[in-house]
């Protein structure tokens, strides 16, 4: 994927974000990740982001994020969280009544780590190799 810019600066960071339902209930549908895909890509171009990949499994989602230096991740996952489960309990109410009885989807916990580039030892390579200033420089 190539670099973003943004006007002072060039940035590449991707993040894998994964969502767990409460409780690690198999409350998703395939028609349910289509309608969080949809919200999610809503939230992260209002942040300055994009959803590069979405899809999941009847417990869980995995979003690839790419994601602008601008944002703070926690905030950007709570709006991620918030949005969804506002929307598919309304929009999948009886669906969600099946497992929930309270207004929750998402477990409070989420998994988020950084994806793509460079393998980080070949990266501690590249900068130990740098030169650096002789003594007194």
């Amino acid at each position: 994927m190539p670099q973003r810019k943004g006007s002072h600066s060039v940035f590449s960071i991707r993040l894998h974000v994964v969502f767990v339902a409460k409780y690690r209930r198999r409350a998703i549908s395939a028609a349910m990740i289509e309608r969080m895909r949809e919200v999610f890509y809503r939230v992260l171009v209002k942040n300055k982001c994009e959803l590069v990949e979405c899809n999941g499994e009847p417990d869980h989602i995995h979003l690839l994020i790419d994601l602008h230096p601008d944002n703070n991740i926690s905030r950007l996952i709570s709006s991620l969280k918030s949005a969804s489960s506002r929307i598919i309990r309304a929009e999948f109410a009886e669906q969600v009544g099946e497992f929930y009885y309270r207004p929750v989807f998402w477990s409070s916990s989420y998994y988020v780590a950084s994806a793509g580039g460079a393998p980080i030892n070949r990266l501690k390579s590249y900068i130990q190799s740098q030169d650096a200033p002789a003594p007194g420089d």
